[in-house]
């Protein structure tokens, strides 16, 4: 773990200290949230940039020890006092809280969906046949292919930048420093998240915005998980801050989606889809296990009445304990 650290203005001591990842899409989550504490407590704050084993090592994600491979390193950070606060993207985050830390605020969701990026402005339905699709996600190249069954998955790799550059005719943004190594206009299309394209303020290349029926995104997209160690930050005005920040339909849909990814025994690389909206007063969550060729998926629902935390949770337990019921392991090769 490596880390280096920026003064964010002059505000009265005691400031507060706040790990990310260093690319431009983990900065730009960071300093939203950042900037909130600071706005709500008075504290200045430090920027601590920690390098994490999925940002060094090249391989596919799916094959580097699955979930948490962009969260340890922060949380090491946490854990030794080298920050006090981190923000992690929540999807990015092992269902099982290590013991010390815990997620102190989960701020309103953003955009849940994914994005098609595709060459000429295409829509999914409107790529040819056999064209490649670039993703470095099981759970979206398995519904890419129930879907399409025609298309080509192409496993990728890369910040935000380097990704899009990989579409056919298109100019490769450079963020994360100007990183954009590799091969470049090799691919008919790329899906990448909503969220992190808005962030970015790279809206315009989104040709398509994949409906959930289409493609049910990963548990907890679009949302951040702000995490701290049990005792808080060490300052009463940022612990104050942190749950002011946490907004309550946010977490109570992302416990359900957890608890279920959880029950289901599966990490961030698992062929699977979770999303929980609110429907009339009530919690429903929707999930979809896929075979990792797409060649075939189950898709449930359930819901909850009156949800609050633990109905939130067994929610996502029970739904996943009908998925199970139904071959879910087998299909998924849990």
């Amino acid at each position: 773990m490596s880390a280096a650290t920026e003064d964010h203005g002059t505000t009265p001591a005691p400031g507060f200290r706040v790990g990310t990842r260093g690319s431009a899409l983990a900065m730009t989550q960071t300093g939203t949230v950042a900037d909130a504490l600071a706005a709500t407590s008075g504290a200045g704050y430090e920027l601590v940039r920690v390098k994490t084993e999925g940002d060094v090592t090249s391989g596919p994600l799916s094959q580097l020890g699955g979930t948490g491979v962009f969260a340890a390193a922060l949380r090491l950070s946490l854990l030794e006092a080298g920050c006090d606060v981190a923000v992690h993207s929540l999807k990015d985050l092992p269902t099982t809280q290590p013991e010390g830390l815990v997620i102190a605020a989960t701020p309103a969701r953003v955009d849940v969906r994914d994005a098609l990026c595709a060459r000429d402005g295409l829509r999914l339905d409107e790529l040819p046949a056999g064209s490649k699709v670039g993703t470095g996600s099981p759970r979206r190249g398995a519904q890419l292919k129930a879907a399409r069954p025609d298309l080509q998955i192409v496993d990728i790799r890369g910040n935000v930048g380097t990704r899009l550059g990989r579409v056919a005719g298109s100019a490769r943004p450079q963020d994360d420093g100007g990183v954009g190594r590799g091969v470049h206009g090799d691919l008919d299309a790329v899906v990448l998240a909503a969220a992190g394209l808005e962030r970015l303020g790279l809206g315009e290349h989104i040709t398509e915005y994949l409906d959930p029926e289409v493609m049910l995104p990963a548990p907890g997209q679009g949302s951040l998980a702000v995490e701290v160690r049990t005792a808080g930050t060490g300052n009463a005005a940022v612990d104050a801050a942190l749950r002011e920040l946490d907004d309550e339909p946010t977490r109570l849909a992302i416990t359900a989606e957890r608890a279920l990814l959880g029950r289901l025994e599966a990490g961030c690389a698992a062929p699977i889809g979770a999303l929980a909206r609110e429907v009339d007063g009530a919690l429903v969550l929707t999930s979809v296990v896929c075979a990792p060729d797409g060649s075939s998926t189950l898709r449930r629902s359930a819901t909850a009445a009156a949800p609050g935390i633990d109905g939130a949770r067994e929610l996502g337990v029970r739904l996943a304990g009908e998925l199970l019921d139904a071959g879910a392991a087998e299909l998924a090769g849990l």
